[in-house]
């Protein structure tokens, strides 16, 4: 079960040891009682929830924490690396207890309020045009996906991995040049002035590919359903779900940062 979202793509080898571990024997004296399998109701319930949550701490980060304050840009800077630090946490060792995925969602928000608050400073009315942005997508892409418009297809997935390394790595090589006094000019970092076409054009990109990656991520969840997947699964896959929204939100962000300008 391959997908962009590294969260997802371990499914199936969950899957695999799930089988192993409740022994799926019926007949035989003593077999495990079969636990029962995940739905993608399950699923849309658990992301809708940790989405609440993300909101919701959001909003508090975003009412609470002084502006332009020393403890207001630690804790950015301290919930993004801990965030971080948990998100590979729970996706390499596939945990599925929302004892620490809920966690999760949580210093995302406050990383995300204190961020969204800064841009919506700098451009008034941007965070809602980029929340909108960002499930109006998701929504396409699941229509797509419900009416086989778009399939993950071998070569499909092949493209839209491809283009995903691709884009993160361009912009991670960006970022280096820009800290070392260089830019390779396909991200604008500053916060006035005019902004070249080419950021433009790359962010245009990098939204496209995480757009179609929701494409692999369903796919991937429903494997993991035909598959027998247990129910607690279903946190794992809501976890990447988010995970790919806060992706694609801050992408939206960015780019309407430089339309604005």
């Amino acid at each position: 079960m391959q997908s962009s979202n590294p969260v997802l793509t371990r499914l199936g080898e969950a899957a695999r040891a799930s089988r192993y571990e409740t022994g799926y024997a019926p007949g035989y004296p003593g077999a495990p009682v079969q636990p029962r399998t995940m739905t993608m109701d399950d699923v849309v319930v658990r992301t809708i929830a940790l989405l609440a949550i993300t909101g919701v701490v959001g909003a508090g980060a975003w009412v609470l924490l002084p502006a332009s304050s020393p403890v207001t840009y630690f804790a950015a800077i301290m919930s993004s690396i801990a965030g971080l630090v948990l998100g590979l946490v729970v996706s390499f060792r596939r945990i599925t207890s929302p004892a620490v995925i809920i966690p999760y969602a949580a210093l995302q928000g406050i990383a995300l309020g204190i961020i969204s608050r800064a841009f919506e400073h700098w451009y008034s009315g941007i965070v809602i045009q980029a929340v909108i942005g960002t499930f109006g997508i998701f929504a396409v892409m699941a229509v797509l996906y419900k009416l086989r418009v778009l399939r993950a297809t071998p070569r499909f997935t092949k493209m839209v991995i491809g283009a995903l390394i691709g884009v993160v790595v361009l912009s991670f090589a960006n970022w280096l040049f820009y800290l070392f006094g260089l830019n390779l000019g396909l991200r604008d970092y500053g916060t006035s002035g005019s902004v070249g076409l080419v950021p433009i054009i790359f962010s245009i990109v990098i939204i496209v590919v995480g757009a179609l990656t929701f494409i692999l991520d369903f796919d991937a969840i429903e494997q993991g359903m035909r598959y027998g997947l247990p129910e607690k699964y279903a946190w794992y896959c809501a976890f990447g779900i988010l995970v790919g929204l806060i992706f694609l939100y801050y992408e939206i962000l960015r780019l309407l940062s430089y339309l604005r300008r």
